[in-house]
């Protein structure tokens, strides 16, 4: 299972997406997201599925890949789906024992699913086409204007990216780390789940050591490379929109307004 956490990865080929401007994706996973929250019914959330399958498509990332990550957050999506489902008021549907289902119920909690399962992709797409130096220069280049308020931006934004890609890394560590203590007779899967937590001590303990010391020797080797944060710093590849960027924005907008229209005003 730890071998499909795809958040943080990235996948390297050619494509439109992995060519835009990573402001450009940045703005994108943004307001998608804000648009998944926005729309109310059916064909807004088919009209962002849509949009999201596009954006697979132009990415050259194999949809297996993506979705491969899903695996990972099957039981939070079913969580939040009984929550929903048996905690939501509304016109009885079926009701057995102490639990109703409604039809109020049923809706909210479809909607929550299929907006957790659009957030996470559409998040994990931007990270599967972003390189981590392009990341850290987008997130800096949106967040400049906190600069006014004395915000460090270029530390905000660092700190972000390197946790980012920190998660690939741990999650091949921990895969090491219980294969090597599966091997001298562990046993994660089976027993009581007391047991099973203890059982995570031996595998915990290596992996915060392993966690540090990456840390440090990160911190070890940004400092003999004289890194002292952003001010005054320069770019090898400063960031210039170009003209599929724009076009990108437009796309990107129109999106936004055809889903606020068709999900949100049109089809109360």
């Amino acid at each position: 299972m730890l071998r499909d956490i795809t958040l943080g990865q990235y996948y390297r080929t050619d494509s439109v997406i992995h060519r835009l401007d990573p402001r450009v994706k940045l703005v994108a996973t943004f307001v998608f997201i804000m648009s998944l929250f926005l729309v109310k019914n059916f064909w807004g959330y088919l009209i962002a599925g849509v949009f999201l399958a596009v954006c697979i498509k132009l990415s050259n990332v194999p949809p297996k890949f993506i979705f491969r990550g899903m695996k990972t957050i099957f039981f939070l999506l079913l969580l939040t789906m009984v929550f929903n489902l048996f905690l939501t008021p509304g016109k009885e549907l079926v009701s057995f024992w102490k639990f109703t289902i409604t039809y109020e119920g049923l809706k909210m909690a479809s909607m929550m699913a299929v907006r957790l399962v659009f957030l996470i992709t559409g998040s994990s797409i931007m990270t599967l086409t972003t390189t981590p130096n392009n990341l850290t220069d987008g997130m800096e280049s949106v967040l400049g204007p906190l600069k006014k308020l004395h915000v460090p931006v270029h530390e905000i934004s660092m700190m972000m990216s390197i946790a980012l890609r920190f998660i690939p890394i741990l999650l091949e560590e921990t895969d090491k780390i219980m294969k090597a203590q599966m091997a001298r007779g562990a046993d994660f899967e089976n027993g009581s789940l007391i047991n099973r937590a203890k059982s995570l001590v031996p595998l915990l303990v290596p992996l915060f050591i392993s966690a540090f010391r990456r840390a440090m020797d990160l911190a070890m080797a940004m400092e003999a490379r004289c890194y002292r944060g952003g001010d005054g710093r320069t770019k090898m590849k400063p960031l210039i929109y170009k003209k599929r960027d724009r076009i990108a924005y437009g796309v990107l907008y129109s999106y936004l307004l055809v889903a606020i229209v068709v999900g949100r005003i049109l089809f109360r």
